[in-house]
C-alpha cells in the first residue's frame, strides 16, 4: 500500500517546489519577487535610487563613441554615488544609489564607478534562456535576481529619483519609454531624465516629429534633455530638479 506522506499531496505547501513553480502559483510568485526585493531594499535603508540604462553590449574597449560611452557611464556612477546621498553615514536613509540592470555593458559601468566611490550600488538581474551574470560591480547584497520582467521594472521605478539613459537597443528603449510614459500619464511622478549621447539619440527618435503630428504633446519634449558627458548629466539632473543630500 501507498504511504501517503510519500506523495505530494501530504507535503507542506510552503515545502512543494512542483506545486510553487506550477501555473496556479504564478500570482503567488510574483508577489514573493516583490516582496524578497523589497525587503532586501528596505534593510539597506535604499530611499531612492537613480536609474541608469543602456547596452549590455558596450565595453570598456569598444571602438570610439562606445569606449566613451562606457567611461562615462563610469563617471556618472562615481559623481552621483559622491554627490547625491548614497554615502550617508550614521544609519540614515540612502539616497540616489545608483541602480542598474545588473549586467555587463553600460549597467556594469555605473555600478562600477558607484563601488570605486564607496557607495552602495544595486543590480536588478533578470533571468534569461541565456543566463545573464551579474556584473562584480554591484554589491553583493543588492545583487537581485528576477523572473518577471514587469515586478524587475517596478522595482526599478518604484524608488527612481531620475533616469539615465545611454545608448542601447530593444531592453533600453523599452524602459526609457515605460517610464516617460508613466510621468506623462501621471500613474507616477515625472522624473529627471537625460539621455545620453545627444548625436545618437535625435538620429534614432524624431521626438519633434511626435510632437508635429500630435502623438504627444509639445510640453512632453521637456521630460528629457540631452548630455554628452557625466558632469552634464549631473548639472541636468540637478536643473530638473533632482533632490540631493
Amino acid at each position: 500500500m501507498t504511504d501517503a506522506r510519500d506523495l505530494p499531496a501530504y507535503r507542506l505547501a510552503a515545502l512543494d517546489e512542483e506545486f510553487i513553480l506550477g501555473d496556479s502559483m504564478r500570482g503567488a510568485r510574483f508577489m514573493m519577487e516583490y516582496a524578497k526585493a523589497e525587503e532586501h531594499l528596505r534593510n539597506h535603508r535604499i530611499e531612492s535610487t537613480i536609474v541608469v540604462f543602456g547596452s549590455a553590449r558596450i565595453r570598456e574597449n569598444g571602438a570610439g563613441w562606445q569606449s566613451e560611452a562606457y567611461a562615462a557611464a563610469r563617471e556618472f556612477g562615481r559623481i552621483a554615488s559622491e554627490r547625491g546621498g548614497a554615502l550617508t553615514s550614521g544609519g540614515g536613509p540612502r539616497r540616489n544609489v545608483i541602480a542598474t540592470g545588473g549586467g555587463p555593458g553600460i549597467m556594469e559601468a555605473a555600478n562600477r564607478g558607484a563601488a570605486e566611490a564607496g557607495a552602495p550600488t544595486i543590480g536588478f538581474n533578470i533571468r534569461l534562456p541565456h543566463e545573464q551574470e551579474p556584473n562584480v560591480y554591484s554589491t553583493p547584497e543588492l545583487t537581485l535576481q528576477f523572473h518577471y520582467f514587469a515586478m524587475r521594472k517596478m522595482h526599478l521605478a518604484m524608488r527612481a529619483a531620475a533616469l539615465v539613459v545611454f545608448p542601447g537597443g530593444f531592453g533600453t528603449l523599452d524602459e526609457l519609454f515605460e517610464l516617460l510614459t508613466l510621468g506623462q500619464t501621471g500613474k507616477a511622478p515625472r522624473l529627471p531624465v537625460v539621455l545620453y549621447g545627444e548625436a545618437f539619440w535625435k538620429r534614432l527618435v524624431n521626438f519633434e516629429m511626435l510632437a508635429e503630428a500630435g502623438m504627444i504633446a509639445p510640453a512632453d519634449l521637456d521630460m528629457f534633455r540631452f548630455a554628452d558627458s557625466a558632469e552634464a548629466i549631473w548639472s541636468c539632473l540637478v536643473e530638473q530638479g533632482l533632490v540631493v543630500a
